[in-house]
């Protein structure tokens, strides 16, 4: 079993839903009408639930992008799902991209070259990916793990403290 990372952040549901919140305003101001959410599974389902809430958005069509990997690595990725034709129309325009996370950017540059013209956003993004996405609300370092309320269970946290030598 791999090490866990050394830097770790956990996300509650309220702090998902107020970041998922907060990326909804940012979008509000980027584009009058989207005309559909294209969200990337299994990840952005959660995001693009609030966000079509929240701008109104009822059209909502998922890409499915699978990495085979042992959680310390990502390994090949592979399009299960494709895009309803109809929105892969002029590349993409006016179409919204949903994820909760851009990591490597591998994931994002397969769906972006799907989709040239719409508009990446997620709630979260690290530093190889971010060059890929045009909206996001929070940059977390490359070697931090997030840990999605979706992962967790109720469990005791060591001190921060304790976990260092010394």
């Amino acid at each position: 079993m791999p090490a866990l990372p050394e830097k770790a952040f956990p996300v509650s549901w309220d702090q998902f839903h107020r970041d998922a919140r907060a990326l909804a305003w940012r979008l509000a101001g980027v584009n009058g009408k989207w005309k559909a959410i294209v969200c990337i599974t299994r990840g952005g389902l959660v995001p693009a639930a609030i966000i079509s809430r929240e701008l109104g958005i009822r059209l909502i069509e998922t890409v499915c992008v699978a990495s085979y990997h042992d959680y310390s690595s990502q390994g090949e990725l592979k399009v299960l799902k494709d895009i309803t034709p109809e929105l892969l129309e002029d590349e993409g325009k006016d179409v919204l991209i949903v994820d909760d996370l851009t990591d490597t950017g591998k994931t994002a540059a397969i769906v972006r070259a799907m989709m040239p013209k719409a508009h990446f956003a997620t709630v979260y993004a690290k530093p190889k990916g971010r060059p890929l996405v045009d909206t996001f609300i929070t940059e977390v370092s490359q070697d931090t793990w997030i840990y999605f309320p979706w992962d967790l269970g109720f469990s005791y946290q060591k001190p921060i403290a304790e976990g260092e030598a010394g």
